[in-house]
């Protein structure tokens, strides 16, 4: 019999990130595609009719825009459904209808139609596109139904482009199509779709006529329906692939893609047509179902780039992300090295290039030299392992814009390249002039030494284009001033050729080495810049202890490193932002408020109200969003950088971490206090319920006796129970006295009355109001008669020592002596008792409240007694310690400051009072 295989155990992480995917899914609302080859095939007619058939089931179905295109069937299927009206926009002199937005979503209905899914929203909208409107709707747990078109897809924007010869700029990432919950596949022949065209169902006849004559052509509608088809296939297959991960079975095994490691590696150059390189990526990836990065190598080179072009690299990064890649800068002297050992640490298995066509002539040679000519026989050397793929670029996609405002478009380079040709031209010069005043001092081989340490020093200073052009320079004023013949480009030895190409080739190299070395160094300082911020910002927050705090190191730590204004807004424990008068000038109430409730970046450099100045960054913590940051950078594109992008979001993390530890804390602190609270709660009512329930019975009980006798009851009988009825009320009045006394000095209501008192007078009237608790104890006093006056409060000083006798009636033994002595600066007074004495350890927390010497005993009393001690010579400026007396007993010592009393008056002064007086 063979043993059965034993049960697998399912992993916990799985299960829980699985059930962390189920709850997203369920809270988010659905998304159906009507998916079709062309318009006209008929998805928004059948979109209309499907939202009827569900209004007549009895669902909310509301229309949020349907374009019709002047389709009168289509226009009657619209009727009878509930139709928003349109948000209208003020662009340029002119009213633009839009969906609206903010409408919809307090509309809230079960499903919204919303057509066009590629359409690009007017200026001034909250987002630049409507699919990202969608998006937000479906995190509003809103269904919506829409309609795209297969030439609207990004990563099919170069293929639709290269069959139909026609640029189609509105586009939709590939991650919005296979998030979809739906797709539905409308699908018709070419030829009947020509039919619908002619006959007007598709456009209006203008219209129509030019469809006709460019893209509605046969060749264009079969390709277009072949592509439709084959990814709707994909999405159909990708949805199954999930379907059988998700939901495993005995005997079934998941179809993989390949090893885990497996993963798309697209490298984003300068070049023209590397848009076409990410979208084929992206679409290479999709159907491996891996996942996919794009990459741009910086190297000291690329460096000296125009704007345009950089900005346009930056755009491609941003198109990538958009389709669902990682991104990312890498920096190295060397492109295929850089990209080789990046697929080898993260486990890239194909790499995608693009191939430029450069222009014709000396341009188009430079552009060779410049992208590195032989790039992929040099990744085939480093990396042999990794697969290499290269896309011909495409001429009618897209063109990508730029992300940023014209307005604020980086200019530096323009600005920063020419002061450094000049300063080479001027060093050139200024050797020339120097050397020729020198005359004949110096060899010529020391002459070529000098101009070659100022083409060092201009390497050093200004890089590599302004150290080559001042090598040639050196070496023509070299020839030209001291090479005999002078003033002569002619040379009278061959030799000096030599020279002359040596100089030339030692100049270009230093300058090559040298601009090397300050890439290098640049490169050095910026990372050692990052991470020292990140080191001081974390030091800093581990320090702070309020929200304020944290604020202001947070902006001080994205102003260092990005220059500009900053902000850090805290939210509230309403979960309310800081109000619009309490903003500093520029911010956006609304958008700061939108990130905060969404969680999700927008402003500047971004496309959700991308006509923002700022750029804002919700504060996102573990546990939920703190807050949010907004920024206006030195330099706007930064922010398009992706390593400056995770420096950014690096810094709001911590923020954001440090505002939830301190919230945390707060909270501790709450509960520390609170469990505080519920502790002395209960110690009092413990208390209360010993020793107040105690007298009252007695009471009671005497009443009741004295009740039932009356008159029958002997006078001493009488006598007797009104003295214990007496006895008991003042226990009782003691124990309130005790509890209202602390209760006013915890609120800080104790305001003291001092005056200049005599130490015996205060001491004898404490004897005589303890006389009920000291009963047949005997009280010694040892007084100095030369005792000073001293200022005190007479009736809390009283209370003291009230409160010192009966504490030492109840636990110590008789006599009691109560004693005094004055210093220069102080008066103490002691209470002695003959008891047991006090423990060994913790005398001085007798002095906190309910502590009681016998614990659940018979003596009376809640333990307040030296707590009011305590607090009462705290506020004179005193001190009270116990300690076991020598020879046994306990001794408690109040010491009060004291200075010299006022003078008093001559008798020879007070003698005209004396004889005024009547």
């Amino acid at each position: 019999m063979s043993a059965s295989a034993p049960p697998t155990r399912p992993d916990p992480d799985a299960l829980l990130i699985q059930l962390q995917r189920e709850d997203q899914r369920a809270r988010r609302g659905r998304l159906r595609i009507y998916f079709g080859a062309n318009a006209g095939v008929g998805k928004t007619f059948a979109m209309l009719g499907a939202a009827r058939r569900e209004q007549a089931a009895g669902r909310d179905v509301v229309v949020g825009v349907v374009e019709t295109h002047g389709r009168a069937d289509t226009a009657e299927l619209a009727t009878g459904l509930e139709t928003m009206a349109p948000r209208a926009l003020p662009h340029r002199g002119r009213s633009l209808p839009e969906f609206d937005l903010d409408a919809a979503l307090a509309r809230h209905p079960e499903i919204l139609l919303v057509d066009e899914l590629a359409h690009s929203n007017a200026p001034g909208s909250r987002h630049d596109k409507r699919w990202q409107d969608v998006q937000e709707l479906r995190e509003a747990g809103i269904e919506v139904w829409t309609a795209l078109n297969v030439q609207h897809l990004e990563s099919l924007n170069g293929t639709v482009g290269a069959i139909t010869g026609i640029r189609v700029q509105e586009t939709v990432p590939d991650t919005v199509f296979d998030d979809a919950d739906e797709l539905v596949l409308i699908d018709v022949t070419p030829d009947e779709l020509v039919a619908r065209l002619q006959a007007g169902k598709v456009y209006l006849p203008q219209q129509a006529e030019r469809a006709a004559q460019n893209f509605f052509r046969k060749g264009n509608l079969m390709a277009l329906r072949e592509i439709a088809l084959r990814r709707t296939a994909e999405r159909v297959g990708d949805q199954r692939q999930h379907w059988r991960v998700e939901t495993p079975r005995e005997g079934q095994r998941a179809v993989g893609s390949g090893a885990g490691s497996d993963a798309v590696l697209c490298c984003v150059g300068p070049q023209p047509g590397a848009e076409q390189a990410v979208r084929s990526a992206a679409r290479l990836a999709v159907q491996r179902n891996q996942h996919w990065a794009a990459v741009f190598v910086e190297t000291p080179r690329l460096q000296a780039l125009p704007a345009a072009e950089r900005d346009r690299t930056l755009a491609v990064l941003k198109l990538a992300e958009s389709l669902g890649a990682r991104t990312a800068v890498l920096t190295g002297a060397d492109v295929a090295q850089a990209l080789a050992a990046h697929a080898r640490e993260h486990g890239f298995s194909t790499l995608v290039m693009g191939r430029a066509t450069p222009a014709a002539g000396w341009r188009g040679w430079l552009r060779r030299l410049a992208a590195g000519h032989g790039l992929r026989e040099h990744l085939a050397l480093q990396a042999p392992e990794l697969d290499i793929l290269e896309v011909a670029a495409a001429t009618s996609t897209r063109r990508l814009g730029s992300a940023l405002p014209a307005e604020l478009a980086d200019t530096r380079h323009q600005r920063q390249r020419w002061p450094g040709y000049a300063w080479a031209c001027a060093t050139s010069l200024l050797l020339t002039v120097a050397l020729q005043g020198l005359g004949g001092a110096f060899e010529l081989a020391n002459l070529v030494m000098l101009f070659l340490l100022g083409v060092v020093l201009v390497a050093v200073r200004f890089g590599r284009g302004p150290a080559g052009l001042a090598a040639l320079l050196n070496v023509l004023a070299f020839d030209f001033f001291f090479v005999p013949p002078r003033l002569s480009f002619s040379v009278s030895d061959v030799q000096y050729l030599v020279t002359f190409a040596v100089m030339l080739g030692v100049g270009l190299l230093i300058g090559q080495l040298t601009a090397g070395l300050r890439f290098q160094a640049r490169l050095a300082g910026s990372r050692e810049t990052r991470a020292q911020s990140l080191f001081e910002l974390s030091r800093d927050l581990s320090a702070a202890l309020l929200p304020q705090q944290i604020a202001e190191l947070g902006e001080a730590a994205v102003r260092r490193s990005f220059g500009g204004q900053a902000h850090v807004l805290v939210a509230d424990e309403h979960d309310r932002l800081p109000a619009l008068a309490e903003l500093p000038p520029g911010i956006d109430a609304s958008v700061a408020d939108w990130v905060y409730r969404h969680g999700q970046p927008a402003g500047l450099a971004t496309a959700t109200l991308s006509a923002q100045d700022w750029h804002y960054l919700p504060l996102a913590a573990p546990m939920r969003i703190r807050g949010v940051l907004a920024c206006r950078p030195e330099q706007a594109r930064w922010l398009l950088i992706p390593g400056q992008q995770q420096l950014l979001g690096t810094l709001a993390r911590q923020i954001a971490i440090a505002l939830e530890r301190v919230h945390y804390v707060d909270i501790a602190r709450q509960a520390v206090v609170q469990m505080e609270s519920e502790r002395l709660r209960n110690t009092l009512l413990a208390a209360m319920s010993h020793d107040i329930r105690t007298p009252l019975t007695a009471l009671l009980g005497q009443a009741q006796a004295l009740q039932a006798g009356g008159a029958a009851l002997p006078e001493a009988s009488r006598e007797r129970l009104l003295a214990g009825m007496v006895l008991t009320a003042r226990q009782m009045q003691g124990l309130v006295l005790n509890l209202l006394d602390m209760a006013r000095l915890q609120s800080g209501a104790l305001h003291l009355r001092l005056d200049w008192q005599s130490v015996e007078e205060a001491v004898g009237n404490a004897i005589r109001a303890a006389a009920p608790a000291l009963g047949e104890i005997a009280v010694r006093t040892e007084l100095p008669a030369d005792l000073p006056l001293v200022e005190f409060d007479a009736a809390l000083m009283e209370r003291v020592l009230v409160n010192l006798l009966e504490n030492a009636a109840k636990y110590g033994a008789p006599p009691i002596v109560m004693a005094a002595r004055a210093d220069a600066d102080s008066l103490t007074i002691t209470v002695r008792d003959h008891g047991p004495g006090l423990p060994p350890e913790g005398s001085q927390d007798l002095f906190a409240m309910f502590t009681r010497g016998a614990v659940e005993s018979g003596t009376p009393g809640v333990g307040l007694g030296l707590a009011i001690c305590r607090e009462v010579v705290a506020a004179h400026g005193g001190s009270i310690v116990a300690a076991n007396a020598p020879g046994g007993g306990a001794e408690f010592a109040v010491q009060l400051p004291r200075r010299a009393p006022p003078a008093l008056a001559e008798p020879d002064e007070m003698a005209p009072m004396a004889r005024s007086r009547p």
